[in-house]
């Protein structure tokens, strides 16, 4: 798993496997928020799987994807969402992070 911070708040990765979501737990995240539209490939792990093992976890997390017609308005204000309402420090993932990041940058730059 490849963790990149982007401020003290936030950090992205690819995508994330139910095993790797007791060492997001250890590493200190308390919240995770997914871009990644189910069934984008077939070797991807389902937002419905990771989401109940976070749970189980005491990890809050979203779902909000971001797709082939990019950063939304919708998907900006989900993320406002979790932004405002999820406890820190928040992992978002998708395919590569770049996704996370984009929409991290956008909403970011709206709540400063």
């Amino acid at each position: 798993m490849d963790i990149r911070q982007i401020d003290d708040e936030y950090s992205v990765s690819g995508q994330i496997t139910l095993e790797e979501l007791d060492e997001i737990k250890a590493l200190g995240f308390k919240s995770i928020v997914c871009h990644r539209p189910d069934h984008e490939s077939p070797d991807q792990t389902s937002f419905s799987v990771i989401e109940a093992r976070a749970k189980e976890l005491g990890l809050e997390i979203a779902h909000v994807p971001v797709g082939p017609m990019g950063v939304t308005e919708e998907a900006v204000q989900g993320m406002v969402d979790a932004l405002d309402e999820f406890p820190r420090p928040m992992l978002g993932y998708c395919r590569s992070g770049a996704r996370s990041t984009a929409i991290y940058q956008k909403t970011h730059h709206i709540r400063s």
